[in-house]
């Protein structure tokens, strides 16, 4: 508990502090987790070594997630032609070294190029909006964080019934609701103290949506895992798991909200 509790506090205070200084120190830390992420990813999935797709994985996914629409003007590459050249490697990768790879596990590495180099994306375009792009930051981050914390009292203290037993054992209904309203008891007392830049129903509708994606995205990395019969993605942060393990939420998150044009 010692080392979980003291791990936890250094990463989320370099975490924080990166994120309010924002620019490249800020990117390159999202980039990384990214890069980290993936490997977790590949592995597993148990895929290794040359011609496996593994390395091709990595450099798509750092294609999709740093935003070179953003920093490069008129940049000549759209997302949608990356992911197609990065489907036609993958599956002539199935033709020539078909003893290393099949279609199945191109599959499964395209896969994860969308849903963690989309997923980490969005966090560094969403810290690179000309207007506020640290408030929007700040209040997703906070509805994500305050639903995991809110969802995981509530269920210690409350939880009677469970949410998805097959998927997650420890997870209840009264977690998840409870997770909702602290997410949106977060919201408020945000939108209070920022009465010009967002509205009070606008952060309370957000909150919600944000903590029921939020937690569907815990859940699609529970029934991950489960069916992979393991209990953490990783293990590079000491009584957390892997990076996989703590963005679960983050990665459907964010994109969600864009793609929702923030409600």
């Amino acid at each position: 508990m010692k080392q979980r509790i003291i791990t936890g506090v250094a990463a989320a205070a370099l975490f924080i502090g990166l994120l309010y200084w924002g620019g490249y120190a800020y990117g390159l830390l999202i980039a990384l987790m990214a890069v980290v992420g993936f490997h977790e990813y590949a592995r597993l999935n148990h895929i290794a070594g040359p011609g496996s797709g593994r390395f091709v994985g990595y450099l798509a996914v750092l294609g999709i997630v740093i935003p070179f629409e953003l920093m490069i003007p008129n940049f000549p590459v759209t997302h949608e032609q990356f992911l197609w050249c990065t489907m036609l490697i993958l599956l002539t990768l199935t033709v020539f070294a078909k003893d290393r790879t099949n279609l199945r596990q191109a599959a499964i590495v395209l896969t994860g190029v969308v849903y963690i180099g989309y997923g980490f994306h969005y966090m560094i375009v969403t810290r690179l909006m000309p207007e506020d792009g640290l408030l929007w930051s700040l209040f997703i981050f906070g509805c994500i964080w305050l639903t995991d914390s809110g969802a995981y009292f509530s269920g210690m203290l409350l939880g009677r019934h469970h949410l998805a037993p097959q998927i997650s054992p420890k997870k209840t209904v009264e977690g998840a609701i409870g997770g909702i309203f602290f997410a949106m008891l977060f919201a408020a007392i945000f939108a209070l103290l920022t009465p010009d830049w967002i509205t009070l129903g606008r952060a309370l509708v957000l909150a919600a949506v944000i903590a029921v994606v939020g937690q569907i995205g815990d859940l699609i990395q529970s029934a991950y895992k489960r069916m992979q019969g393991v209990k953490d993605s990783g293990t590079i942060l000491p009584g957390h798991g892997g990076i996989l393990d703590r963005t679960d939420s983050w990665l459907i998150v964010f994109p969600a909200v864009h793609l929702l044009g923030f409600l």
